[in-house]
């Protein structure tokens, strides 16, 4: 029996490691790949293959899926199913297999897939399922290079072993072995510097690689920028390819943009729920809102900042109106710490990015962080849009959510056909003093409105208030009904998935607050607990998709400098929530 292969990095990364694979993987944690071949010390002899699978021929990045199945009949189905949704290459994740037989499950399982596999057998020591006899797993490995499998993924850390467990020097030569070894590295913590991250790349090339995989948990997105560098400075090494993947949901962008980066693959789940790690997008996804197979090192990237993010319908909004009006360019979603240091780095920073959604809670401080500022967003105090300036000259900064808001109450209302606002003359109660609040009170001060702010923090309700020339109450005042008004508008995110049974304001103030128009900020749900009391007291309610439409209609033309298809974008957003 042939021990473990021992971890050269540190005890609390195998504990990462194991504590990953148990919580991502769920129930599938406690399966083990028993495999007949398990205390074996003799060569299996192995099923013949149909035939040798091919490599990856296309010109970018290949679609990639996993088949993470307990027994070798349900991989078959998911192999069809992988196939049919469009996988350039299908993962078989063998160490999810309940008493794998390699010698015969491999060949039937590649002659089932008529696209390229990639054979890996996980061991729990980095984040895998298996963990029997160590030379057992790698003996399987070697049955799937005999079988004829298009791509094997071995650990670095097991790269000696493998080879040293090599049936014959022509199958361990890589001049006359048909499959490409690729050697993996992962780090269930964090991405390591450039320079580790250069070495590492180094001892899997210098270990046999055919094709380099490293794969790092991303804790700061502007660590995404160390794995994009890690491309560009490894094109001329002597790996055939580099596969890099930025795990969590900060890391999203390096799945979402490997082809512009030069990924040699990106992994998308078969559906939502099927993930094989953290932070993976589904297939349909990358291949249709992302459109990964059509990006280029020359795409330009937009995105939504914010914190959280993943909520957002912003990309499905975006990328489809980026599509119809022919634009080589990828909309993406950021999750953001810190804002300044986001702008600043390399990657995001650099001229392909060429502007921002702003989303909480960083309204205010893009606008400190703008070298130019539009009158009406300073004077408004927040911007909900970054355009990049030339020549390195940073970002001009603007507000697109108080046109939006206040056009979409305004049409509630009965529109505006005469030069005086529906608004004028009446009162207008805002909740929340953050960015969005503040387009609100402005935007309703603008059109003569007088105005209430309430919030969570009386100190900035009075702060807004006396800055829009309005008047502050507290949230107890409204809540009690003490707080009447003809509009009343939430601009806080209570209310949003997954919190859809919280509501800023009770029934019993809307009533008793003698409100004509109900607008919620909020549009996912696109009828909030909210705006459905709302209703049941008499109200007029204006969704928040309106208002998120309109402006993100707006930004697309400041991005781009074309109109937008807004039929197109507001169907985007409602078949994305369906």
């Amino acid at each position: 029996r042939v021990a473990p292969c021992p971890m050269s990095s540190s005890v609390s990364q195998q504990a990462c490691a194991a504590a990953f694979s148990a919580r991502q993987l769920g129930s599938a944690a406690k399966k083990r790949a028993s495999s007949t071949l398990r205390r074996s010390t003799m060569r299996p002899e192995v099923a013949a293959a149909a035939s040798l699978q091919p490599h990856f021929s296309g010109d970018t990045c290949a679609l990639t899926t996993s088949v993470i199945a307990a027994t070798v009949e349900e991989a078959l189905l998911e192999i069809v199913e992988a196939v049919e949704s469009g996988a350039d290459i299908v993962e078989l994740r063998v160490d999810f297999i309940d008493g794998l037989d390699a010698a015969v499950d491999l060949p039937k399982m590649l002659a089932a897939c008529s696209v390229p596999c990639i054979v890996t057998y996980r061991p729990t020591w980095e984040g895998g399922q298996f963990d029997g006899d160590e030379l057992v797993r790698l003996r399987a490995l070697w049955c799937a290079v005999e079988a004829g499998a298009a791509y094997v993924d071995c650990e670095l850390l097991a790269s000696e072993r493998f080879f040293a467990a090599a049936p014959t020097e022509e199958l361990k030569n890589k001049a006359t072995r048909h499959t490409k070894i690729i050697l993996s590295s992962h780090n269930y913590e964090t991405v390591p510097d450039s320079e580790t991250l250069s070495g590492i790349h180094s001892r899997c090339v210098a270990s046999g690689a055919d094709i380099v995989k490293i794969a790092a948990m991303v804790t700061d997105i502007t660590h995404v920028s160390r794995l994009e560098q890690l491309l560009r400075d490894t094109k001329q090494s002597q790996a055939e390819s580099t596969i890099v993947l930025g795990m969590g949901e900060a890391g999203q962008t390096s799945r979402l943009l490997a082809a512009k980066f030069g990924s040699f693959l990106t992994f998308g789940a078969l559906r939502v729920g099927a993930e094989s790690a953290p932070g993976q997008p589904t297939l349909a996804q990358l291949r249709d809102l992302y459109r990964v197979p059509a990006q280029t090192s020359a795409t330009k990237v937009m995105g939504v900042i914010g914190l959280p993010i993943a909520q957002s319908k912003s990309p499905a909004l975006h990328n489809g109106a980026l599509h119809a009006a022919g634009l080589d360019a990828c909309y993406v979603p950021l999750l953001v710490h810190d804002l300044a240091e986001f702008l600043a780095s390399p990657l995001f920073g650099s001229d392909d990015y060429t502007g921002f959604s702003v989303t909480i809670p960083h309204k205010e401080k893009a606008l400190e962080l703008c070298a130019e500022v539009d009158p009406v967003a300073a004077k408004i105090g927040a911007v909900n849009t970054l355009v990049k300036l030339p020549n390195g000259l940073g970002y001009k900064g603007y507000n697109t959510d108080y046109v939006a808001a206040i056009g979409a109450i305004e049409a509630a209302m009965g529109g505006n056909d005469s030069k005086e606002s529906p608004l004028f003359g009446k009162t207008v109660v805002v909740v929340g003093a953050g960015g969005a609040g503040r387009g609100l009170a402005f935007g309703a001060a603008f059109k003569g409105a007088t105005v209430i702010v309430v919030n969570r923090s009386y100190d900035r309700a009075v702060d807004l208030a006396n800055a829009c020339g309005g008047t502050a109450a507290t949230m107890e005042d409204l809540q009690n009904g003490a707080v009447t008004g003809d509009v009343l508008c939430n601009t806080t995110s209570v209310g949003m998935m997954p919190n859809v049974d919280e509501t800023p304001v009770p029934k019993s103030a809307i009533d008793g607050g003698g409100f004509q128009v109900v607008f919620d900020a909020v549009y996912n749900p696109l009828v909030t607990l909210l705006l459905k009391e709302a209703e049941e007291c008499g109200c007029v309610r204006v969704s928040g998709l309106d208002m998120f439409v309109g402006q993100a209609a707006r930004q697309f033309s400041l991005f781009t400098g074309k109109e937008p298809a807004i039929a197109l974008m507001r169907k985007a957003v409602l078949d994305s929530m369906a």
